[in-house]
């Protein structure tokens, strides 16, 4: 995979890249070769290299003991359409292909798009895995079921809104590097196989449910940070708070007045079954809470 410009501890990730990569252009000439094109690439004669520069980053495979990881980390199956953002010499693209997925390679050096492409030819599952030459900022990823990424956090953060639109429920598999104030839910360190970057986070897409929704009469006013979620009923104008919110893609859960309520969103409606046993609806009325403007939903 390929990297470029949180966990907590990720500062001296960060560091080494800098590092590495100061290396790689003290050693480089300044200017910009001309960009080769995707036909002229040739895998009999491009051997990639670590720290290779690229058109934001420098290239740095993801050991393929973390490669497995981030795979079952996203709960990858057959039915499942994986993309993956700067995929270099195409082993996690791959790798979800020999697992039955069908898999996508974005990346933007046309040798290592030829590499990809042999590699696959050589593993058979060229009817399962492609490679295309492109700019992961300008290629359209919204059909993915699983994202997968090795970039640095500005470029994380940089993708953090497209990402956000794409359905509730879908999975985001990051090496070593977050989303800037965006949790992960979910992160693993693998220890056996991998000597760098061994760290996999994952995030589920939230259903958008900020604003004030329409429930029974009442009124479910939800402030919404990422998957966290706090709000009050209003009912004949007295407040009661939520309590133990959550949302996981388009599953939402919270309990009020002793009632625990659980159900699905599915844009500006949502409802399910309050207890197990009774039935509850509500319609969102206005993305504002609070009788004030609606704040970014997503986050600064």
């Amino acid at each position: 995979m390929v990297f470029g410009d949180s966990v907590r501890n990720q500062t001296g990730s960060a560091r080494k890249f800098q590092a590495l990569a100061a290396a790689m252009l003290a050693g480089a000439f300044l200017t910009a070769p001309a960009q080769a094109s995707e036909t002229a690439a040739s895998s009999t004669t491009f051997e990639p290299t670590v720290g290779q520069s690229g058109k934001d980053v420098v290239w740095v495979p993801t050991s393929q003991s973390l490669v497995n990881q981030m795979l079952d980390l996203a709960r990858l199956t057959p039915d499942d359409i994986l993309v993956d953002l700067g995929s270099g010499d195409g082993r996690t693209v791959i790798t979800a292909a020999q697992r039955g997925s069908t898999a996508r390679g974005v990346e933007y050096n046309p040798d290592m798009v030829a590499i990809s492409r042999k590699a696959a030819q050589d593993a058979g599952v060229t009817d399962r895995a492609t490679f295309i030459h492109g700019d992961i900022f300008e290629t359209d990823f919204s059909d993915a079921d699983v994202l997968t990424l090795f970039l640095l956090p500005s470029l994380n953060v940089k993708l953090r809104p497209t990402i956000l639109d794409m359905k509730p429920g879908t999975r985001v598999v990051s090496n070593s590097f977050a989303m800037g104030d965006w949790d992960a839910d979910k992160s693993i360190n693998v220890t056996e196989g991998c000597s760098s970057y061994c760290t996999a986070l994952l995030w589920i897409v939230p259903a958008n449910v900020q604003g004030t929704w329409g429930l029974s009469g009442q009124k479910l006013e939800l402030s919404q940070m990422y998957q966290k979620l706090q709000g009050k009923l209003i009912d004949a104008g007295q407040d009661t708070l939520i309590t133990d919110a959550s949302l996981d893609g388009e599953n939402i859960e919270f309990k009020v007045n002793g009632k625990h309520y659980v159900g699905k969103v599915d844009g500006d409606t949502m409802g399910g079954m309050i207890d197990g046993s009774q039935v509850w609806a509500a319609v969102r009325e206005s993305t504002e809470v609070a009788g004030g403007p609606p704040k970014p939903w997503f986050g600064q």
